[in-house]
């Protein structure tokens, strides 16, 4: 991150709604914040595993300045929504939490981020109880703006340079003040350092690359996250390390495309050998990848994946279509073919690897027939998993102004059935892992596990039911003993933790 841009977020000029303020030096200015107003926040999260990563980030520039993080949205003073745009569901779901939020903490002060708040800010700031709007183009300034809202205004540090009709930050409930800018302007890659732990997470999210080069005629993403940009190979070593310091046992990396990580660099650095330089450099137990695109998915990359138990066994793997047709229509640069291939070449060299992959239901022009092709081409390949979205307009996209546009009821019945063949070959995969023997890491239990059981991971992506009480973050040696609904029951092996040691062997 640049010096520039780690610089307090009022000490320079930025747009605001409805006009454009001067904050002079408020940091050196303020009060500090004392034990008595410490503000609690509460982060609501929604989207991929970057934007998941977003949310770890600035929880934990959040804790670096004193805030607590509360129990609840119900008893926090604020409240971080953030968003994601990929779908008009997922605009839906981020405006219907934002009032349910406001209905039942009135008093808390809501920010809305994320990729929403890039797109359509103005949309999130006429919703009640929302304070601010602030884009990815200035997520950093986050948590100045939770800091100095937390404060009774210090009118003599503010330069107005318009006439306002509300007095600048204040608490008001509206206008929201709005955070904004060019997304295609940023060339830095802007992050923070995640020590894991954030938002009870056993598993940190390491983002290493933001934005995205492509073009795919659905997609709205470039244009809220903006070009590619990746953290330097000796910055994710750093980062790394640090994570493996306080105790991580995996960390999952995330990005918009990681294949295109380091492509932006001097020199150019390839996904491929910054894998590598991980499990040389540092002393990871096990390294997980959120997702990859079909192209990017090498005969070397497999092969790395397969010569190593430090990288888990686990490929999402975008489709989107199985009818060249509609990839075709879609700008993606591949055909049902080159997928199958890449595919089939993971189970060859990883037979109980999870296979992951996003399809889209009811793209513009897609006929039954293509529909019924791409149920054929699923069903015939090793997936052990599917994330299925219904086609949505999103403004901007080329997809938008295309004709044949498919019945919102076509459309969900096909969403219908392309679900129904994902959980039957995830059923028929956790079926065939019953009386195998895995290593799992525990995880935090949630609300609805059982008392007498712990939660943990498989590296092939298997959630696991591990028979009486561990803690988090444990090594375990485990025998699959049988299927319950969409767990596996399993019993330890061993009464004892695996050392770290045993899994870096």
């Amino acid at each position: 991150m640049s010096k520039e841009l780690r610089t307090p977020c009022f000490a320079r000029r930025h747009a605001f709604f409805p006009a454009t303020l001067l904050f002079a030096g408020y940091a050196s200015a303020l009060p500090k914040v004392g034990p008595a107003n410490v503000p609690t926040f509460y982060i609501h999260q929604f989207g991929c595993p970057a934007t998941q990563a977003d949310a770890a980030a600035i929880e934990r520039q959040l804790l670096a300045r004193g805030c607590v993080p509360a129990s609840a949205s119900d008893s926090a003073d604020f409240v971080v929504v953030n968003t994601c745009t990929v779908t008009a569901a997922a605009d839906a779901q981020a405006r219907d939490a934002i009032r349910a939020l406001n209905r039942r903490n009135p008093a808390a002060r809501i920010l809305a981020t994320g990729c929403y708040a890039q797109r359509a800010p103005e949309e999130l700031a006429a919703l009640p109880g929302v304070h601010w709007v602030v884009g990815n183009s200035h997520k950093p300034e986050i948590p100045g703006l939770i800091e100095l809202g937390s404060r009774p205004p210090v009118f003599a540090n503010l330069v107005p340079l318009d006439a306002l009709a509300v007095e600048p930050l204040s608490l008001s409930r509206a206008p929201a003040k709005i955070l904004t800018g060019n997304i295609f302007e940023q060339t830095v890659f802007l992050s923070a350092p995640v020590l894991g732990g954030e938002a009870g997470h056993t598993r940190p999210v390491l983002k290493i690359q933001d934005g995205c080069d492509s073009r795919c005629s659905y997609c709205v993403i470039p244009f809220v996250r903006g070009r590619s940009r990746s953290l330097p190979p000796g910055s994710v070593i750093a980062e790394v390390r640090k994570l493996v310091s306080a105790g991580v046992r995996e960390v999952v990396l995330s990005g918009i495309n990681l294949g295109a990580y380091g492509r932006d660099l001097s020199p150019r650095v390839e996904f491929l050998a910054l894998l590598a330089k991980i499990l040389a450099e540092t002393s990871l137990d096990r390294l997980r990848v959120s997702s990859i695109e079909p192209l990017d998915v090498t005969e070397e990359l497999i092969a790395l994946f397969a010569s190593t138990p430090r990288i888990a066994p686990h490929f999402h793997v975008p489709l989107q279509s199985g009818s060249d047709r509609i990839l075709a229509a879609m700008h993606r640069w591949y055909r049902a073919e080159h997928y199958a291939r890449r595919v089939e070449r993971i189970r060859e060299h990883m037979p109980e690897a999870a296979i992951g992959a996003d399809v889209i239901a009811g793209f513009p022009g897609e006929t039954q027939a293509h529909h019924d092709a791409t149920l054929a081409f699923i069903d015939r390949l090793p997936f052990t998993y599917l994330h299925v979205f219904s086609f949505s307009e999103r403004p901007g996209t080329a997809a938008a102004a295309l004709p044949g546009k498919v019945p919102s009821e076509t459309i969900k019945d096909r969403a219908r059935r392309l679900r129904a063949l994902g959980e039957a070959k995830s059923a028929a995969f956790r079926r065939s892992q019953v009386g195998r023997s895995f290593r799992v890491l525990t995880l935090h239990p949630g609300e609805s596990d059982p008392l007498d059981t712990t939660p943990a991971l498989t590296g092939n992506f298997l959630r696991v039911r591990l028979s009486g009480a561990f803690p988090h973050n444990q090594w375990h040696d485990v025998r699959i003993a049988a299927l319950s609904g969409s767990h596996l029951l399993a019993h330890p092996a061993s009464a004892h933790s695996v050392s770290c040691a045993a899994v870096a062997s």
